[in-house]
């Protein structure tokens, strides 16, 4: 890696291994504008924000530049000011300024820039066709009329999630983003994982909203709301509040919920342990029988819904098991129907997830009983937060309070999900005999965790070597593929998350950088330590529940069969 020294300002500053000058820039302290600069994605350069001047007066992209030793660049010259602000007069002369009312506001780039470099007026007129808004999919929602054209949407879908799914068009003044021939999202093989609204800078593609149907359902005095909280939520959400990265707020959110009208909230990693339960027996029966191998998660439906479009030969080797949420929806519903008959208030099931997907999930048929779906509205992270600011609730000063009884108990194991390796570990603390502190230690070191985009481990059962890969970044998991399809590679279990770094990194949580998502994948693992109870078939609440509830519709409530492919399982 080049080291050395350069100048910025006049400033000394030493760089090494920086990839580019906008990273040094960044290190001496000065934050330069970006538009189409994301440090996750390939370098495009074309929004010119962070232009610089170097010593002989030319001006060049620092998102571009190699830092070399003895350079001299200025980040702030007449030059670079009146630079910037011709762009920025620009792109919102091509803008639609609805500001007040968009989703983005507060939250926006180009209106933080604008703010933040005086543009107090434009004196050019937008000439561009107005574009309807896209609302066909169930997850996001693009308005091109906002778009800025920097690019992020574009590589984050084909370099991340290797989708390909929107890409730019036209040339010149009719440059557009778009899905090939102009198509609505719903007509392509989008997999709804929302990582394109979570780098839109600007408005262009947002996360389509529940929030006013939540609403309606805290508001009405004839349902009973039930509110599920996935464990990712829980070390995120404080971001919202000026919190820190990985901080546990599970306690503080349950307190605002029941301020906002929800009538019980249950942890979401009850589901995890029952989903825990399901995938380990599972395993292990294909492993008696010499079922298909790898078996492959089902906690992600992005992944699910990949396979189903782009790879269904790979359908068999899913898990029949259902996701967290659908579980524990499924078990919610068929729990509270007794007391639904009897007072005639309407269940309603609503899910707090990291995951834009899971809004899709909800919606498909494969989860409705009586066209009645098991969880009957998700929402986001961020709309969860939206929700506590527009009720007024202080959030950083909210007491904890306590999930409710009789799903409220849930394992370390169920809280990792949440993290890229948490779901290949808990099958494992359940599959494998030894249940003393030393096989929970050696679990954890065996090569699970951690934010490397594909893991490998090997642990024994029985005598037997199993083979465990862990991936995420659906491109990540798309090229361990290739390699098992070559044959150079065999598994017994892979576990795939979609989205960077796993549930923590979901496009419905507050956007970050990858260092803060593993901030949050420590928050869950550090619940996990201090958990009493480690592995799922030790929640006194899931014993109970089999003796109970699911005793004649395990099955049914459980598991699910992903289009026409067959099963290897036995159906009970």
């Amino acid at each position: 890696m080049s080291k050395g020294i350069m100048y910025i300002d006049g400033q000394r500053v030493e760089f090494d291994g920086e990839k580019n000058v906008l990273a040094v820039i960044r290190k001496a302290g000065i934050e330069i504008p970006t538009f189409c600069y994301n440090s996750e994605l390939s370098v495009y350069g074309a929004c010119r924000m962070c232009v610089v001047e170097n010593e002989r007066g030319g001006i060049e992209a620092s998102c571009s530049m190699q830092p070399r030793d003895g350079m001299k660049i200025r980040t702030n010259t007449m030059r670079l000011q009146k630079h910037r602000k011709m762009i920025l007069e620009l792109l919102l002369a091509a803008h639609c300024r609805d500001c007040t009312i968009c989703e983005k506001n507060g939250k926006c780039k180009l209106q933080e820039l604008a703010l933040q470099y005086g543009i107090r007026r434009v004196r050019f007129e937008d000439t561009r066709e107005k574009v309807e808004l896209d609302k066909s999919s169930p997850a996001i929602l693009r308005d091109p009329n906002k778009c800025i054209l920097c690019g992020d949407c574009v590589r984050v879908c084909d370099e991340i999630m290797g989708m390909g799914i929107i890409d730019f068009a036209h040339r010149g003044s009719n440059l557009r983003v778009t899905p090939a021939f102009n198509r609505c999202i719903s007509e392509t093989d989008c997999i709804s994982c929302g990582q394109c609204a979570a780098v839109c800078p600007t408005g262009a593609i947002t996360i389509k909203g529940d929030i006013g149907r939540a609403w309606n359902a805290f508001h009405d005095a004839k349902k009973r709301v039930i509110v599920q909280i996935a464990p990712a939520v829980r070390v995120a959400l404080g971001e919202e509040f000026h919190m820190k990265p990985g901080e546990n707020v599970m306690g503080k959110l349950v307190t605002a919920l029941k301020i906002m009208g929800a009538e019980q909230v249950y942890d979401t990693t009850f589901g995890a342990d029952l989903t825990v339960m399901e995938e380990a027996k599972e395993f292990l029966k294909r492993k008696e029988t010499g079922g298909k191998f790898p078996m492959f998660t089902s906690c992600c439906p992005a992944w699910v819904r990949y396979v189903e479009q782009r790879n269904p030969k790979y359908l068999s080797h899913i898990s029949t098991c259902k996701s967290p949420m659908e579980m524990f929806g499924a078990v919610l519903k068929e729990h509270y129907k007794p007391l639904a008959e009897a007072d005639g208030r309407e269940t309603v099931v609503i899910a707090i997830m990291p995951c834009t997907a899971k809004k899709f999930e909800a919606a498909r048929d494969e989860f409705k009983h009586n066209n009645v779906p098991d969880v009957d509205y998700v929402l986001t992270t961020q709309e969860i937060a939206t929700m506590i600011k527009e009720s007024g609730i202080v959030f950083q000063e909210m007491e904890n309070t306590a999930t409710d009884m009789p799903f409220g108990m849930g394992s370390g194991a169920g809280v990792i999900f949440g993290a890229t390796g948490g779901v290949a570990e808990a099958v494992i603390r359940r599959c494998v005999n030894d249940k003393g502190t030393g096989a929970l230690q050696e679990i954890e070191f065996c090569g699970v965790r951690g934010m490397q985009s594909t893991k490998e481990a090997t642990v024994s059962l029985d005598g037997e070597e199993i083979k465990i890969a862990v991936v995420h970044g659906l491109r990540n998991a798309q090229d361990l593929l290739k390699k098992i399809d070559a044959g150079e590679a065999y598994y017994d279990l892979v576990e795939v998350m979609a989205c960077p770094c796993g549930c923590v990194g979901g496009a419905g949580q507050p956007y970050t950088v990858r260092s803060r998502k593993a901030m949050r994948a420590e928050g869950l693992y550090a619940e996990d330590r201090v958990s009493q109870i480690k592995r799922s078939e030790e929640n006194p609440m899931v014993i109970a529940l089999y003796d109970g509830l699911l005793k004649k519709n395990r099955h049914a409530l459980l598991h699910v069969e992903y289009g026409t492919a067959g099963k290897n399982y036995e159906k009970e």
